[in-house]
């Protein structure tokens, strides 16, 4: 098991959703050397931009969380965008890690690189069993060439990188832009608006149907830093709670929460999305003790109430994307 606490620890992405749990739960460990630097700082897009961060920072320990990502509409909208800077981010940074010899690099990758029909829950040996769903392909092919990268250089150069498979993240810090946020902090969003400007009515993208696993945000980044700490295999690993639920139950669920007692209508004209999603989460059980521990209904009261309180100081940013591309300048989850 390694010390995270005497390494110098770098972040990507580490003030974005994700990134930003993972670095509080560092420094509730006593990690004093970890370094989440912003995108204005350092491009990871641009090899001269990798280059200087390495050279600044000479981490021992590396945790990839930076992505541009988005909803089911921002995937559709920038597929050559999402596919070029996912793919170059993580391929020029470890390269980086094997040329500057980190002892420990931790690559996130998305549930989006699973095939559209994959069989459920989905295993880790099945990612390779066809296509993945049309509007996240891009983005799941770039991140899913990243853990051909990973074993690759295992097996030529002895680089002990891991590579994991977040399922939907949901919680406090999340994007609540409707034009890039995905499915939970969106409804969140669109419900207490609702109820705000006492509106009957929302709309809401799709049938309902289809069903997700989510993760609350707290429990992600325990998993990766017990991964961190504990996991050196070869081999991808899960990361979820293997609980399923439709989104019409999902929907249910929020409105019941945040007190929204309108209509619901479903725009059957805008993509659902991959038909399901849910993972088989007994490997990392296995290989780092890893077992989520936030129930939905806890977590979503939870994010809910992070909303209300912050609903001054919360960006309304009109952009399409959610760009971390580096360090994390907004926040984000990892799939759609």
């Amino acid at each position: 098991m390694m010390d995270l606490r005497s390494k110098r620890i770098l972040v990507t992405g580490g003030s974005g959703f994700l990134g930003s749990h993972i670095m509080d739960l560092l420094r509730q460990m006593g990690c004093v050397q970890v370094a989440a630097p912003r995108r204005r700082q350092f491009d990871l897009v641009r090899q001269e931009a990798v280059e200087r961060l390495f050279e600044e920072y000479r981490p021992e320990v590396v945790i990839h969380a930076a992505a541009t990502v988005g909803g089911i509409g921002a995937n559709r909208d920038n597929p050559g965008r999402f596919f070029y800077e996912n793919a170059m981010m993580g391929i020029q940074l470890i390269e980086a890690c094997r040329r500057y010899e980190v002892v420990k690099t931790v690559v996130l990758g998305t549930i989006c690189a699973y095939p559209k029909f994959a069989a459920v829950p989905f295993r880790e040996p099945s990612l390779w069993d066809g296509y993945p769903e049309e509007t996240n392909a891009p983005y799941g092919i770039a991140k899913k060439a990243l853990l051909v990268q990973c074993q690759a250089y295992r097996a030529q150069y002895g680089t002990n990188a891991v590579f994991l498979l977040p399922v939907n993240l949901y919680g406090p810090r999340d994007n609540f832009d409707l034009h890039s946020s995905h499915v939970i902090p969106a409804i969140i969003r669109k419900c207490v608006e609702a109820i705000k400007n006492t509106s009957g009515t929302i709309t809401l993208w799709g049938d309902g149907s289809p069903t997700r696993e989510f993760l609350y945000v707290e429990d992600a980044a325990e998993a990766i830093v017990r991964a961190t700490e504990c996991y050196d295999g070869a081999e991808p690993i899960n990361i979820g709670s293997g609980r399923e639920i439709s989104i019409r139950e999902l929907v249910d669920k929020i409105a019941t929460i945040t007190g929204f007692d309108g209509r619901i209508e479903w725009d059957t004209t805008k993509p659902n999305g991959q038909p399901r999603r849910c993972l088989e989460v007994s490997r990392a059980q296995q290989e780092f003790g890893f077992t989520a521990r936030t129930d939905l209904d806890a977590g979503l009261r939870a994010t809910v109430g992070w909303y209300r309180e912050n609903l001054a100081s919360i960006s309304t940013r009109n952009s399409s994307v959610n760009t971390i591309g580096v360090f994390g300048d907004e926040s984000t989850t990892q799939a759609n």
